[in-house]
């Protein structure tokens, strides 16, 4: 993990492979943006110009590189395009310098040390900084040859080993406070990023519910696993069907963090399919090979529970990772199937690929049980979200519209794209069915929508829920971009742990 310190000293004299800079986009050109001040003065005030000629316009995304003045102990000097330029001298925005942070410490792989002199208006953009560098310095190389020496196999160098955060006060208390938990909320992230990426031969229930026991002893997290023989006891009916095709058994384990001071009780389920075949609705050639990724959600929690006991939130959160994997077999649950949920309710399987919704199901009852203030749930759901919002928004459903606007703006606040989505009562007839209390399939058009009706049926009554259908930006399969890797991304950790600190504060519901 690349270390995160902060400096109040100027870039000149300081020891660095790279001093990281940031651009805007003006009217006229490229306008270097506070932060460089010193650097700009290097130049004889002509960095703007010299940028320009080399081709820079400030867009998001744009890295130029250019030799460090004479005199500076750093050899280079990377600018970072933050996009339009602020208007009548606004601030940037944090998603802005998270950004921007995110594609230089990318950029300077190999590189021990790097400063980044991007504005820092407050300890908020200190903390975007930190966070943008953190979340774009990862890489995953576990099972690269080269892994033992931590280095990338395709280019033989390390991510950046040490972000420095110019021009914020290592002794201010805001600030200080501002880096613990960038530092937090990236590292349990990164874990959650880890995770997803890691193939569904090492990551089974059993494997996933290790590294989850192991996380919580060390963060004095409370962790419950039940196994097949505890699930079975139980009569968790939906997780038991779902894992029932697989070798590897499903479990259900329940995370609890708990504060002395907590007024409030925020719950979280994840969906934890670690793989996905689609079990006998087998899914078609060209839909397999990402599916390591259908435990994202349950990553999500996972990680979110275990940033909220490292900052020592004054909120109780629990966490419920539904693990299963689903296969096709001779023990597999057919179409047509009848599953008695833990809640009691029965549930015809007209599709085994609609398998998230009946692990969540029991999941979200157990949650509803302890009578939390709020359930939220996240899981990687349904292709129909996708279709709707694209690779990277997810949709919020909720059974109250003040908590859904509460949790997209949450979402909004830390940088994660999402939208709002109804669930239309028409479409719940659809799920009716001629042999138990519903279906697990419902109409076609409006997919997303119909499984969080599905998921609401499972939540108990008078308790505030909301549903997270992160089946688009789970998993990136195309470049990295800002502080996004290829391949997992660990969407929604950020959006839980704000939403515990919207509770811990009591400003949530």
């Amino acid at each position: 993990m690349t270390a995160l310190t902060l400096s109040t000293a100027a870039a000149p004299g300081l020891r660095a492979d790279a001093i990281v800079i940031g651009v805007a986009k003006g009217d006229r050109g490229p306008v270097v943006a506070p932060g460089a001040e010193s650097v700009t003065q290097a130049y004889d005030g002509g960095l703007a110009g010299v940028l320009e000629t080399l081709g820079a316009s400030g867009a998001e995304g744009e890295v130029t590189k250019l030799p460090a003045p004479a005199g500076f102990k750093a050899p280079l000097v990377v600018a970072v395009g933050l996009g339009a330029l602020p208007e009548q001298d606004a601030p940037f925005g944090a998603e802005a310098l998270r950004r921007a942070a995110g594609v230089a410490a990318r950029t300077l792989v190999g590189a021990k040390k790097a400063a980044f002199a991007l504005p820092v208006e407050d300890a908020a953009a200190v903390g975007a900084i930190g966070e943008g560098a953190l979340l774009g310095a990862y890489s995953f190389d576990a099972y690269k040859d080269t892994a033992s020496a931590g280095k990338d196999k395709k280019n033989g160098k390390a991510p950046l080993g040490e972000a420095v955060v110019l021009g914020a006060k290592p002794r201010d208390k805001a600030h200080k406070a501002a880096v613990e938990r960038a530092t937090a909320v990236s590292e349990e992230l990164n874990r959650a990023r880890d995770l997803v990426n890691t193939p569904p031969n090492d990551l089974n229930p059993e494997a996933f519910a290790a590294v989850a026991q192991a996380a919580a002893k060390e963060h004095g997290v409370k962790v419950q696993v039940l196994d097949e023989k505890a699930l079975t006891k139980g009569g968790y009916g939906g997780i038991l069907g779902v894992g029932s095709g697989s070798a590897s058994a499903p479990r259900l384990v329940k995370l609890s963090y708990t504060s002395s001071k907590a007024k409030k009780h925020l719950a979280l389920v994840g969906k934890g399919i670690t793989y996905d075949s689609g079990g006998i609705s087998l899914k078609p050639a060209g839909h397999n090979e990402t599916m390591k990724c259908d435990m994202s959600g349950a990553a999500a929690v996972f990680a979110a529970v275990i940033a909220a006991a490292r900052l020592g939130l004054e909120v109780n959160v629990t966490g419920w990772l539904a693990l299963a994997e689903n296969m096709p077999s001779g023990s597999a649950t057919r179409p047509g199937d009848v599953l008695r949920m833990y809640s009691g309710k029965t549930v015809e399987v007209l599709n085994t690929d609609a398998e998230g919704r009946l692990v969540l199901a029991d999941a979200l009852w157990a949650a509803s049980e302890e009578k939390p203030d709020a359930i939220v749930d996240v899981a990687t759901l349904t292709g129909a979200m996708m279709l709707a919002l694209g690779n990277r928004t997810f949709g919020v459903m909720a059974n109250d519209d003040a908590f859904r606007t509460a949790v997209f703006e949450a979402a909004e606040e830390v940088g994660e794209p999402a939208w709002p989505m109804p669930l239309p009562e028409h479409l719940r007839k659809g799920m009716d069915s001629a042999v138990a209390d519903i279906a697990n399939m419902g109409e076609r058009m409006g997919g997303g929508l119909v499984a969080g009706l599905f998921l609401r049926e499972f939540v108990g009554e008078g308790i505030t829920w909301a549903h997270l259908d992160i089946a688009g930006p789970a998993f990136n399969e195309g470049g990295p971009f800002g502080y996004t890797p290829k391949g997992g991304t660990g969407t929604g950790v950020r959006t839980l742990v704000r939403l515990a600190e919207l509770t811990a504060a009591g400003d949530l519901g």
